[in-house]
């Protein structure tokens, strides 16, 4: 069964960088991209970030000039480097990977796959 496991969350000081970090515990079959989610206390999970396994990514109005999602090169992690952190950027961050119903694509709008979450905290 494929686990997302992320790390890399915790408390900042706003102004300040965290780096979240998802590893997939085993292969997933036709993944054509990963991403990052969050949901913060009575708010819908919104997308921040994604990456397909061409390198293209895709950011949020809000994480643009200040989030950089990478993928290391056997695309099984994927990372979200997160600077000049506002109070709002407050969450439980969820990795999540996008996969294809053939290898021929497309790849699916949703993410097919969902990590458990890792909170991430801004203070003033």
């Amino acid at each position: 069964q494929v686990q997302l496991v992320e790390s890399g969350g915790g408390s900042v000081q706003a102004g300040g960088s965290l780096q979240l970090s998802c590893t997939s515990s085993s292969s997933i079959f036709f993944k054509c991209g990963m991403g990052w989610f969050r949901q913060a206390p009575g708010s819908e999970r919104e997308k921040v970030s994604s990456i397909a396994d061409n390198g293209t990514t895709t950011y949020s109005d809000s994480a643009k000039g200040r989030f950089t999602i990478s993928q290391d090169n056997a695309k099984t992690t994927v990372f979200l480097v997160m600077n000049s952190l506002k109070t709002e950027d407050t969450a439980v961050y969820y990795c999540a990977a996008y996969t294809m119903r053939s290898p021929w694509g497309p790849c699916s709008a949703t993410p097919n796959y969902w990590g458990q979450g890792t909170q991430v905290t801004v203070s003033s």
